[in-house]
């Protein structure tokens, strides 16, 4: 993949996730704002488009990537694969993050009452991306399936209740835009996830589950929104011509 520094940073994602640690390194939002150049995203960041471009060609040229092309993967495998490896993750993960902030609230919330607003937070968009799932599980994913269906038969596209299949790709778009507000706002009273030095182990573990689950949901939305729902749109448009 050749770069410039108008090349969109979703794109570049896109065809090499593993070049999604980059952009983590330099804390450049690639999932919810991944439709800017590297140029824009740059003079927001602490870093120059040719420090930046250095960076990413190293991964793209000078290694082997062994992660997944999942740009090149069907819509059928995508929704799948966001099924088995992010919504099942999220549903497992919620309960025992859970556990640990209420953990740690009680024993550190004297002495830190950000830990408060942190588990206020997480339970908010907890509640929120479960009903996001199951919306993208019972109505889009089978919608999709549905359209893959009608091109492969040569019918026409398939009726729905919300007529066009960009309104509720336009829906999940404003919650990812929501969650990821919501996770920069735990990182910065977080930290960044680093727990202070009167912190026990539970203190540790609970802001290391929190990182953890974030960067799922950095990949959980970038597979969604850069590659699963424009491939959704072009074939919608494909069948409607």
């Amino acid at each position: 993949m050749y770069l410039t520094e108008k090349t969109i940073i979703g794109d570049i994602v896109s065809h090499d996730y593993q070049t999604s640690t980059i952009f983590s390194k330099y804390e450049i939002d690639f999932c919810c704002n991944g439709n800017r150049s590297i140029e824009n995203a740059c003079s927001n960041a602490k870093i120059t488009s040719t420090e930046l471009l250095h960076d990413l060609e190293e991964i793209l040229i000078n290694k082997e990537s062994k992660t997944a092309n999942y740009n090149s993967s069907s819509l059928d495998f995508l929704s799948n694969y966001i099924y088995e490896n992010h919504h099942k993750y999220v549903e497992q993960k919620i309960p025992e993050i859970k556990q640990y902030l209420n953990k740690i609230c009680d024993v550190h919330g004297e002495f830190h009452s950000e830990l408060f607003t942190i588990k206020d937070l997480f339970k908010e968009g907890a509640s929120e991306l479960t009903t996001h799932m199951k919306k993208e599980e019972l109505i889009l994913f089978p919608f999709i399936k549905k359209m893959l269906q009608a091109e492969k038969e040569g019918n026409k596209l398939p009726t729905s209740s919300f007529d066009t299949v960009k309104n509720p790709i336009s829906m999940m778009q404003e919650e990812h835009d929501t969650e990821g507000e919501r996770y920069r706002e735990i990182s910065k009273l977080s930290n960044n996830y680093n727990a202070p030095l009167d912190a026990c182990n539970s203190y540790k573990i609970a802001f290391a589950m929190l990182k953890e689950f974030e960067k799922d949901l950095h990949k959980h939305i970038h597979l969604e929104s850069n590659i699963l729902f424009p491939k959704a749109l072009e074939l919608e448009r494909k069948i409607n011509n």
